[in-house]
């Protein structure tokens, strides 16, 4: 396995975020804290990069864990930037009455509508933080821009909702797997107990791992070298990399040449 150098890894990714708002002429993040190392290693990253003052955090509650946003609190209190909470709980339940109304003749059992449910969550929230950034940039007269927090890992098996939050103008963490994310944070001192918690999305109340059937160590290494892993790992991961892969490729039509 090759070496992983934090220190650097930071310094490149904030001279990155750095030279991207100087290009655009922007001036802030808006960052969707969910209590996990991701959103607080972006956190920690973004105001190192443009100042504690110009990141707006976002605890954006929907039927979730409370311990969730206890720990957006802390994120920010320790990195000190403002943390503004918008519970999209009723926003959720109105969208899911609309639903019923419409398309309630057609459901037969309620766990038709489990994907529907905890993928509606992230979307809502993605929403919320675009809203919450067309905002800022009006309210301070200069661009803020929508963070991204997934990871490598997640990317490379699809863990992430297609037009949620795989959404975003401005994404450090997407070439580091899950283990460097935790390195880099380390490096950051993000809290302890926030960087080292299972990863969960929050929302289906099972652990990241618990909901793939795989471990973060697995997926990294096969990106690596999959020749270390067992046989069937090898085939469960290729096999949701394949069969996800819709998720990031652009899929439009491209016209045909005219003398074809």
């Amino acid at each position: 396995m090759k070496t992983f150098d934090a220190a650097k890894e930071v310094r490149n990714i904030v001279s990155f975020i750095r030279d991207y708002y100087e290009k655009y002429h922007l001036k802030g993040a808006v960052i969707g804290i969910s209590g996990g190392k991701d959103s607080a290693v972006s956190a920690a990253l973004f105001t190192r990069a443009l100042g504690k003052e110009n990141v707006i955090g976002v605890a954006l509650p929907c039927h979730s864990n409370e311990q969730d946003e206890k720990d957006a609190k802390r994120i920010s209190s320790y990195y000190d930037f403002p943390l503004y909470r918008f519970d999209l709980t009723e926003t959720f339940d109105v969208f899911r009455k609309g639903f019923y109304d419409s398309f309630g003749a057609l459901i037969q059992h309620e766990s038709e509508l489990v994907d529907s449910d905890i993928n509606l969550k992230p979307r809502l929230r993605m929403a919320a933080c675009y809203y919450i950034g067309a905002f800022f940039s009006q309210l301070k007269g200069q661009g803020y821009l929508v963070v991204g927090n997934s990871n490598k890992s997640e990317r490379y098996v699809g863990y992430f909702t297609k037009g949620g939050d795989n959404v975003s103008d401005i994404a450090v963490l997407a070439d580091y797997t899950v283990e460097e994310v935790i390195k880099i944070g380390e490096y950051l001192e993000v809290p302890r107990e926030i960087l080292y918690k299972k990863p969960s999305d929050g929302l289906s109340h099972m652990t990241d791992e618990e909901k793939l059937g795989l471990r973060y160590k697995d997926i990294a290494t096969y990106m690596e070298d999959a020749t270390l892993l067992d046989p069937e790992i090898q085939t469960k991961i290729a096999s949701y990399h394949r069969r996800n892969e819709h998720k990031w490729i652009d899929n439009y039509y491209q016209r045909r040449n005219q003398n074809e």
